[in-house]
């Protein structure tokens, strides 16, 4: 593997013996050599200096993170706090230097002594309260998350300009998250090669009890393992809401696990006792090419996930066989003649890599489809039907224009966002569309578009401090209006209501609810009893919904900021959906209209989002031809009834 370095096994001779011992001793570098070789193979636009300088910039805050998970894997635990815990250094760096006046540099230091005090309170539980490790950094991810929207009550706040400097360039070219990414990778590899807590790490790690006989402490280095791990989690959160431009209380959600993939995929061992900086960086690189190759090649969002998986597990797989092959890995860094046989591994796979990939890149001369009709979609997210329909308009527009349009799947995550916005620029597309999974977030990527002279139409929600050709929306502000009108003009100005709000941080989820509050200043009768986010999920609008009815049976009104929250409100309701409690949805997708036809869904505010797929398509296309496009297209919402949903289409 590429993290350790292990002992050849006696008898295992020639050369057949040789290559496989050189390729089961470097598996992870092998994997990403085969990698950047087939991508290269399979798209003309992998292999080029500003794609390769993103598939770095998309690495790095993985990266980053899992260097900190490095350390505590080594020493047999595991950390599943770091995603939160970077959300909320950021958050407090943003909070104290923008809300509170605080000077940036000790808003700064705040951020990082924030990530270091997660850390302790996670070595603390593990190391005296004996709570297993899984337990103790799966209370810190509820924890962190928790305080990170309770001080940005749920929005994202401006970063401050001198820290955003971090998401930006050196010379124009050079990306600083990169460099980070270099710096805080050479630190890892310092600490656990050269310093007594890096060797402790190993000692814990291989055999806690005989660590601890020997001599170690092994609490105290407990502490401070965690706390490290706290440190390179704090500066993972800067450099991602830098790139973000504002600190996102639900960003890096999920990344746990990619950073503890980084770091089994880079061949440390879950058990313990194994790791390095190098293979953690290593596998970093796996996942960011994996995901940069396959949106170039328009490769399913849903299949991407498939793709990660299987890569996974096929690495512990790897490791199992190694290690019953025979070889035995041995402590990072333990002789300076194995260190000097990793960097010759290193330096003939460069050589061998890049002779093969200039050879495959002669396949890619002059065979590129041209730029003009090739478009990028990037949508919030896959997982809810309205967007699968604005998916679906823009597909039919596409395939009707002779468009070859590619969509991906932001999955609710702002930063990967920007990372397939980057990828649709580096690969030249002729336009991008982007549905904002944060306006504020989106704007740097956009910029970069715009720079490259790609022309990008926004749909449904509008990117701020950025220039889009055109934005193709309906009013959720207006939408919020008619929905709560709907409600109140059905109860007849009277009445006690619950509202079910959208994802917090989300720009849908605040118009939504500034809409409601305006439509129900006019009905003062309108009391409401409680409001709960329920995350646009069904499921979580039945949970949210069945435990309000405990406190309010004699509710007789719920708005749900989206048709999925009000199908799950239904099913907690029961019986009384319909009758004597009137549930009002947003977005008119397929299943809200059916309950409306049904009458236990009273009404949907409908956007019609199939035509805003369509329309976004056909604007893309007029800006291309040089055609004047309107700066804003709005979509008329409607509300729909059983009275007039025969009629809608949607």
């Amino acid at each position: 593997m590429a993290t350790d370095t292990l002992k050849r096994t006696p008898g295992a001779g020639g050369a057949t013996g040789g290559l496989r011992r050189l390729l089961l001793e470097n598996g992870a570098l092998t994997a990403l050599i085969v990698l950047v070789i087939a991508m290269s193979a399979l798209s003309g636009d992998f292999l080029t200096t500003d794609n390769l300088l993103n598939v770095g910039v998309q690495a790095a805050v993985t990266a980053v993170l899992a260097f900190g998970v490095t350390f505590v894997i080594v020493s047999a635990g595991i950390d599943l706090s770091v995603g939160s815990v970077a959300a909320l250094s950021a958050t407090v760096l943003a909070w104290t230097a923008t809300s509170h006046g605080v000077p940036v540099f000790i808003a700064v230091l705040l951020a990082v002594a924030t990530g270091i005090a997660a850390g302790l309170v996670n070595g603390f539980l593990v190391a005296y309260g004996k709570l297993p490790p899984f337990i103790a950094t799966l209370a810190m991810l509820s924890v962190a998350r928790g305080l990170s929207l309770v001080i940005s009550e749920g929005s994202p706040i401006p970063f401050p300009d001198s820290v955003s400097h971090l998401g930006d360039t050196l010379g124009g070219w050079l990306p600083v998250p990169v460099l980070v990414m270099i710096v805080m990778g050479l630190i890892a590899a310092f600490v656990l090669g050269r310093t007594y807590i890096g060797r402790s790490m190993y000692a814990i790690g291989g055999n806690e009890e005989a660590a601890r006989l020997s001599g170690l402490r092994v609490k105290k280095q407990k502490l401070a393992i965690y706390a490290l791990s706290g440190v390179f989690a704090a500066v993972a959160g800067i450099v991602l809401a830098s790139r973000l431009s504002s600190a996102q209380p639900q960003a890096a959600d999920g990344y746990e696990l990619d950073a503890i993939a980084a770091v089994v995929i880079g061949g440390a061992s879950l058990a313990g006792g194994t790791g390095k900086a190098s293979g953690t960086l290593i596998g970093a690189l796996i996942l960011a090419v994996l995901r940069n190759g396959l949106n170039l090649l328009n490769v399913s969002a849903f299949w991407q996930q498939v793709v990660i998986g299987v890569v996974i597990a096929l690495a512990v797989l790897f490791d199992t066989l190694r290690r019953k092959a025979g070889a035995t890995p041995s402590a990072a860094g333990a002789s300076p003649g194995g260190r000097g046989k990793q960097a010759g591994t290193y330096a003939l796979a460069a050589v061998v890599t890049v002779a093969i990939v200039g050879a495959t890149s002669f396949l890619h001369n002059g065979s590129s489809a041209s730029a003009d009709r090739r478009m990028g979609l990037s949508l919030s997210t896959l997982n809810n039907p309205f967007f699968v329909q604005i998916r679906a308009g823009a597909m039919a527009e596409a395939k009707k224009q002779g468009v070859d349009l590619t969509v991906t799947d932001a999955q609710n995550d702002a930063s990967q966002q920007a990372n397939q916005l980057q990828n649709f620029t580096s690969s030249g597309v002729g336009a991008i569309i982007v549905n904002p999974v944060d306006s504020d977030a989106a704007s740097n990527s956009v910029k970069a578009a715009d720079k490259a002279d790609i022309p990008v139409i926004a749909v449904d929600r509008g990117v701020n401090n950025a220039k889009t050709a055109a934005l193709v929306a309906s009013d959720n502000v207006a939408g919020g209006e008619l929905a709560a009108k709907s409600i109140a003009e059905k109860l007849g100005g009277k009445g006690k209501i619950v509202i079910l709000q959208g994802q917090a941080g989300t720009s849908a989820a605040r118009e939504r609810a500034q809409g409601f509050e305006n439509g129900l200043k006019a009905f003062p009768g309108i009391q409401v009893v409680a409001q709960q986010p329920a995350d646009f999920d069904r499921t979580k609008g039945l949970d949210v919904m069945s435990n309000l009815l405990q406190a309010h049976p004699d509710v007789q009104g719920v708005i749900a900021a989206n048709d999925e929250m009000a199908l799950g409100a239904i099913k907690a309701l029961g019986s009384k959906a319909g009758k004597s409690v009137s549930v009002v949805g947003f977005d008119g997708t397929p299943d809200g209209l059916k309950a409306v036809k049904g009458g236990s869904l009273y009404a949907s505010v409908a956007q019609q989002p199939t035509q805003l797929g369509r329309i976004a398509v056909d604007n893309a296309l007029k800006a291309l031809d040089g055609e004047k496009v309107q700066q804003t297209v709005k979509v008329p919402v409607k509300v729909v009834t059983k009275e007039n949903v025969a009629g809608f289409s949607g």
